[in-house]
This record gives C-alpha cells, sequence and structure tokens, in this order.
C-alpha cells in the first residue's frame, strides 16, 4: 500500500512541474508572433496600419452586407435551411466587425501615442478578424451553394530552371537503347468447350 501511495505521489509532482514547465517555456518565449509561416510580416508604418485597417473593416462590412442580402433573399424563397445557415454566418460576421472595430479604435489610440510595439499587435489582430471574416463569408457562399475556393489575392511567381536547355529543336528525342518487339496476337480459341 505505501509503494502505491509513493507512486501516486510521484506521479502528481511530475504533472504539476510538467505544466510548469511548460508554462514557463512559453512565457520565455516572448511575444507570440500573429503570423502564419507561410505569411510574411509586413513591415508598414503606424499610420499605414491604420489606414489599412480601415481598408480591411471596410470590406469586412461589404461582406456583410453581401451576407445580408442574402439572408433577405433566402427569407422571401422560405427557404428555412439557407436561412438558418445564413444567419448564423451573419451573426459571426457582424461579431467579428464589431470586435475589429474595437481594435481599431485601440489601434488609433496607440497610433496617437506613437506606440508601434502596441499598434503592430492591435493591427495584427484586425488582420486576423478580416481574414476570419472572408472565411465565414465563403461558408455562407456554402450556404446557398455557391463555392468559393479562396478569397483573398493570388500572386504567381514563374522560376525557370537555369540547368533546362534553351535554343536548339526540344522536338526531337534522345536515341534509345530500346528494341521494340512485335506483338502477336493469341491464337484463337475453339469453341468446342473440351
Amino acid at each position: 500500500m505505501r509503494l502505491r501511495s509513493t507512486l501516486r505521489w510521484v506521479a502528481v509532482t511530475a504533472c504539476v512541474l510538467g505544466a510548469a514547465g511548460s508554462a514557463t517555456a512559453q512565457s520565455a518565449g516572448g511575444a507570440a508572433s500573429a503570423t502564419v509561416g507561410f505569411e510574411q510580416k509586413q513591415n508598414l508604418s503606424v499610420t499605414d496600419e491604420v489606414s489599412q485597417a480601415e481598408q480591411m473593416i471596410a470590406h469586412m462590412d461589404q461582406s456583410s452586407a453581401t451576407v445580408r442580402r442574402q439572408l433577405e433573399a433566402a427569407r422571401a424563397a422560405r427557404d428555412v435551411v439557407k436561412t438558418l445557415c445564413l444567419n448564423d454566418k451573419l451573426s459571426q460576421i457582424d461579431v467579428a466587425v464589431r470586435s475589429a472595430r474595437d481594435r481599431q479604435a485601440s489601434l488609433q489610440a496607440a497610433a496617437q501615442r506613437n506606440d508601434a510595439e502596441l499598434a503592430g499587435h492591435e493591427f495584427a489582430i484586425v488582420s486576423e478578424h478580416r481574414r476570419r471574416s472572408d472565411q465565414i463569408t465563403a461558408e455562407a457562399n456554402q450556404c446557398i451553394g455557391e463555392e468559393v475556393a479562396f478569397v483573398g489575392q493570388t500572386q504567381i511567381s514563374v522560376v525557370i530552371d537555369p540547368n533546362v536547355p534553351t535554343g536548339g529543336d526540344m522536338t526531337a528525342f534522345p536515341p534509345s537503347d530500346i528494341t521494340p518487339v512485335p506483338i502477336t496476337p493469341p491464337p484463337p480459341v475453339s469453341g468446342n468447350g473440351g
């Protein structure tokens, strides 16, 4: 019985120390980055962040208005499924817009104080609200049967391998060591069933 009690205390202590170590490692890492691995952090001035945040919120308002029109059309058509789905998506977009506006006010206050670090933080949050609003708008389009594959800007870049030969006749194939073998058809099968 004593061994079981000792093992239990050892396990509890290990869990507590493991949790404390995890929390310490997270706090020691510094401020968390708001960018995703494939996105590049933009180096914008505080005034640029304020103006872009205004554009993002205007875009979110347009998305909200679009979903609201879709909801009104679904209600007019008395389509209960689309109405419920669009109503839910519109509510989510409206929450994102309200939250983005709150963060925009904090961004403007940080810009007035010339606090670039706080302004960058607030701008990152507004950017995330805009991304979430775009995602919800795409989901709303799925509610009505119009699927959008990608929302946002697309950039295509072409890289030509310098090791690829250029010039000359590229249509000819290189000589081959393979000799073609003629294919002979199999002998006919007799119908005797034998």
